[in-house]
This record gives structure tokens, sequence and C-alpha cells, in this order.
């Protein structure tokens, strides 16, 4: 490395990613530095997966309480739910998360600075005022949520603003039809807030299988949510203490609360990428090749600000390929099929492989296994929630490319048949398992035509 060079590589932003990326090539003798202007985690830690998980939990206990009078619990006084402990609980959790990553980041060698990191030039980088150069740079700064402009629309938060809420409103609209729209209003109905969501398309999650994702909508309106499809915010009117939503329909909602889902984009603004040759997609992500290199040689990203698959597993997966590529052998690779995701809506929903479109696509033949039943936790314990499950089969190798699933538990059945599904599990080999007895996850080795 030339002399002049400062550190031998700059990342910036300490998000999942970035921070893996920094360790790793810190655990490989280079002279690291990262930069974050928030909170170290990113996205996921502070205002994505964890937090939102958490209010996902605290959003369930209503039926919980309700179905253990079923198994004989009786509750002497209806149970109350107070915003300000869940709310401030959370943050403490986040902050010692924060903790851990700063842990992390202090045992890899790699210095930190705290502030926004602004390119000067292909080698150059100034943080808070001081600059600094570094032989290799790389963006992961991740996304950052979208609300379109319209008559009103300051008016609307989104989903960073939901976890830090003064508050609870006693109704809200939430607009979009994503899983961040969809997990956020099953929260707040959960948690006795008059929940409506308002979605443009003609069905939620288009993004998933179409008979997966109408388990999920009708699941969501069964509990409660009233829910408002090709439709679309015209505008929003403060009034007193409330907003008046107007829909394009001629109808109107009158809400404490207006939360806008509509997608998150590339957070590349004010990050000096015009001093450089790196060049942007469409929607502002960053373009890159395989090996995450930018059109300026010593610029690379990864992450959400990429774009190609906004989970955070795999921001930290491809942060260990760029390092691999960078400073070690180049053997690790990073495989964008069979990636299992979950949406932590009510009901759950989570998926690994094909949809059942795209395996027709791929394949002269598919058949299709798939169950649709009561959960043994509903015999006593009352409910109408039921479980979906949907395997789909190249008929002329056997092979199982898709799996997806809707109802309790889904996420953490999923996982362990994304493992099976990347191994080339046949469905021979799903009807060959033994089923564990009784369990929801039973079902997949016992699904026949």
């Amino acid at each position: 490395m030339p002399d002049h060079y400062d550190f031998d590589l700059f990342v910036i932003g300490a998000g999942s990613g970035g921070v893996r990326a920094a360790r790793m090539a810190a655990s490989k003798g280079k002279k690291v530095a990262i930069a974050e202007a928030s909170d170290l985690g990113g996205t996921c830690v502070n205002v994505g997966c964890v937090p939102k998980k958490l209010f996902v939990y605290a959003s369930q206990f209503p039926e919980l309480f309700q179905a253990s009078c079923g198994y004989g619990w009786s509750q002497q006084q209806p149970a109350s739910f107070d915003w300000s402990i869940l709310r401030d609980n959370k943050t403490t959790e986040i902050q010692r998360l924060n903790g851990i990553y700063q842990q992390l980041l202090d045992n890899s060698g790699a210095t930190l600075f705290n502030g926004r990191a602004i390119i000067e030039s292909p080698h150059q980088l100034s943080v808070n005022g001081t600059s600094y150069s570094a032989k290799t740079i790389i963006i992961a700064t991740g996304g950052w949520p979208y609300i379109p402009k319209f008559p009103g629309s300051e008016l609307a938060i989104s989903s960073n603003e939901m976890f830090y809420l003064e508050q609870l409103p006693e109704s809200a609209v939430v607009v979009g039809g994503g899983y961040i729209a969809v997990e956020f209003a099953g929260i707040l109905n959960g948690l006795g807030v008059e929940t409506h969501l308002v979605y443009r398309g003609s069905q939620l999650l288009k993004a998933f299988d179409p008979e997966v994702a109408s388990w999920v909508q009708q699941g969501m309106r069964e509990k409660g949510i009233t829910i408002y499809l090709n439709t679309e915010v015209e505008k929003i009117i403060q009034k007193d203490q409330q907003l008046v939503i107007n829909l394009n329909q001629g109808e109107s909602i009158q809400a404490g609360l207006a939360l806008y889902a509509t997608g998150r984009k590339a957070n590349t603004a004010h990050l000096g990428i015009e001093n450089t040759q790196v060049a942007l997609n469409s929607n502002g992500s960053i373009e890159v090749d395989k090996y995450f290199q930018t059109a300026e040689p010593s610029i690379y990203a990864l992450g959400d600000v990429i774009d190609r698959v906004q989970l955070t597993p795999v921001a930290i997966q491809e942060a260990m390929v760029l390092v691999d590529h960078l400073y070690g052998d180049n053997s690790l690779d990073i495989d964008y099929n069979h990636i299992p995701t979950a949406v932590f809506s009510q009901p759950e929903l989570a998926t690994v492989g094909l949809t059942e479109a795209q395996a027709k696509q791929q394949y002269r033949q598919i058949k299709v296994y798939q169950s649709d039943f009561k959960p043994m936790f509903n015999t006593l314990g009352g409910g109408s929630e039921r479980i979906f499950i949907k395997l789909i089969v190249d008929q002329a190798s056997d092979r199982v490319v898709g799996c997806h699933m809707v109802g309790d538990h889904a996420a953490e059945i999923i996982q362990g048949v994304a493992i099976a599904i990347k191994a080339g599990a046949t469905k021979a080999h799903f009807d060959a398992t033994i089923g564990i007895h009784p369990s929801t996850a039973e079902e997949l080795v016992t699904l026949r035509n």
C-alpha cells in the first residue's frame, strides 16, 4: 500500500453489512476505518427488523390472553396496555445492541468515526471536516423511507418515526401494500388501534405468491383491519388534533396518524457520489458488478444501497464475499436463489424458492401440493385463524423448488425447509421423512395429492 493512504479500507455506513466488512478486513490485518452518521447497527437494529419484531410480539398478547381462557386460565381483571413501557423497553434493548456493535468494532481494531462521510475523490473522504485517504472505499449506507409528495404529505410519518411515538393514536391509516405496511397494520391493530390500510394495487404483498398473499390479506381482514385496495390518498388535512385522509374513491378517513410505508430508496444523498464515476440505477441505487465494484474502480457498494435483495442476512453475506474478493482467495460466492424470507404480518408469512407462476415459467411441468388446516392451538383456544402450506415440485426431477406458508411459526418452519431446498431435496425425501407429531411442521412431510 502506498504510504500516502491513511487507510487500506474505508467503509461508509455501520449497518450489518458495513460492520461485517470492516471487521473481516481488520481481521486480515488491514487498516480499516468505518463512519456512521447515526446509530450503530443500521436500519435493522434501530428502525427495522429488531424493534419491529418486538412490537409484533407485543401486539400478539390480546389474542393469547383470549385463547388462554379455553385452556383454563381466568382473567380476574382485564389486561391493560401502556405504550410508553413498550416503547422505552424497546429503546433500552436497541441501545444494548448499539453497544454490542461498538464493542465488536473496538475489538476488531477498526477505527470508528461518528459522522457522515463525504466522498471527495476516488480515494479521498472527509468526516466532520477532516479529510482521510483510502485505497478502497465501500459504500454501505442502506436505504431510507420514501414518502411521495402530495398535498399534506408533510403530515404523514414513515416507519422510522413509528418506533418513537409519544403516544399511540386511537385510529391510524397505513399506506402501502408491502411487508412494512402489512406488518405495521398488524402491530397497530393488535395494540388496539382502529387500523385502516390503503393500497393502490389490487392485492397486498404483490412480490409474493398471489395465493399466499391472499391468505394474509383475508386473515388481516378477519382480525379487524379495514383494507382499501385500488385506492390512493389524494390529500391529508389537519383538523384540530386529528388528520383527515381524503381518498381518490371519494371517501375520507379521520385518524390520529398517517403512516406511509410506500417503499425505501437508496441512501445516497449528500454522499459526494458526484465527485466520482459511480453510476446509479434508474431507482437511485448504486450500480455494481458481480464483485460489488462500482464504475469507479476504487469504490465498492453492498447491501440495501445496491437494491438487489433488501435483507440483513444478504448484506452480511455480500460483505463476506466482497472482503474475500479484496483480501482473501476469492473463493466465497453469494447465490441469490432460494433466499428464505418472512413477513411478520398477522397472520405470518414465510417463503423460500419459486412462486407457482415462476415455477411454471421455469419448468415444463410442476406439481403443487397444499394444505389448509386449523392449528391444534385453536382447538381449545378458539380463533378462526388457519394455516396454509404450499409446496411446489418440478415433476421431471421431483425436486422441491418452492415452499410457502401462512400461519403461526411460519418463519421458524420455513428456515429449516430452506436448507432442504438449498440442498436439492426431492418430494420423495420429504415423503420419506418422519414427522414430529403433533406439530404444524409435520404437515410438510405428509402432503399428498
